[in-house]
Parts: structure tokens; C-alpha cells; sequence
């Protein structure tokens, strides 16, 4: 594999996880407030958004790397493809908490009033949540790839 596609297939994967999970919040706030609102909403939680966006994003790339071996040869890529999709869930429901509180102004039929205002009471703790899994996520999977490395060195 050239070199330009084994730095180019991971960095399209952390820009595109990024993106969409950036997408999938403004598009949620953008849906039960308006674009308006959900800007807003962005600038006042950037503090924590960004993170999180960011983290996912690294963790993608990460995940790219090790999945298709692209630096290294790597015999095991262990417990990170459940890591990315934990760390994902955990940021897509800590996003989706940001405005669960507006969704049921629009939804009210679904009973789905008291789990909403269950998760906008609670929005910081649950990104918090997902931006530590993702933290995690990237260690497990930086842990592999220089423990694979090691191994590779040795050989």
C-alpha cells in the first residue's frame, strides 16, 4: 500500500466520523429548534462538543490504522472495533441528550417525556461519559498498535 493512501485512508475515516457525528447533533437541534438554535447550542457547549467530536474522530482513525494494518502488522486489533462503537453510541446518546428536551415538544405522543427530561437534566454527565470512552478508546487502541509494533521491532 502506497504511503499517501495509508495516511489518507485514516485521516478520511477520523474527518468523516467527525463530520457526521457533528452532523448528526446540529441536524437533531437543527430539527426540534431550527439552524438558528442549534448554532447557538454549539457555541455554548463547544467546551465539551468539540472534545468529543474530535476524540471520535481520532479514535476513527485509529481504528482505520489498525483494521487495515497500515503501519504496522498487526496480529490482533483486540477489543477496539467494540470500543469505536461504544465510544460512538456513548457521544451519539450524550449528543441526542443535548436537546431530548426540545424533541418532546415535538413528540409528545411517544410518552417519551420523562426520558427526555432524564437526559437533558443530565446532558454534561452523559458527554462526559462519552468523551471518557472515547478517551479510553484511544488509549486501548494506541496500546495495541505500539504493543504490536514492539513485536514487529523484535521480529
Amino acid at each position: 500500500m502506497s504511503n499517501s493512501r495509508r495516511v489518507l485512508l485514516p485521516t478520511a475515516a477520523g474527518l468523516a466520523g467527525s463530520f457526521l457525528l457533528t452532523g448528526l447533533y446540529f441536524g437533531l437541534v437543527s430539527w426540534a429548534e431550527g439552524p438558528q438554535h442549534a448554532l447557538e447550542f454549539l457555541k455554548q457547549d463547544r467546551w465539551i462538543v468539540l472534545p468529543i467530536v474530535l476524540g471520535f474522530g481520532i479514535q476513527m482513525a485509529l481504528y482505520v490504522i489498525l483494521k487495515l494494518r497500515l503501519f504496522v502488522p498487526v496480529s490482533s486489533i483486540g477489543p477496539s472495533g467494540l470500543m469505536t462503537g461504544a465510544s460512538g453510541a456513548t457521544s451519539t446518546i450524550a449528543m441526542a441528550a443535548c436537546c431530548a428536551h426540545h424533541i418532546t415538544d415535538v413528540l409528545p405522543i411517544l410518552g417519551l417525556t420523562a426520558a427526555a427530561t432524564f437526559l437533558a437534566e443530565y446532558r454534561i454527565a452523559f458527554m462526559l461519559v462519552g468523551l471518557g470512552t472515547t478517551v479510553v478508546g484511544i488509549v486501548v487502541m494506541l496500546i495495541i498498535l505500539f504493543k504490536e509494533r514492539r513485536k514487529a521491532i523484535q521480529i
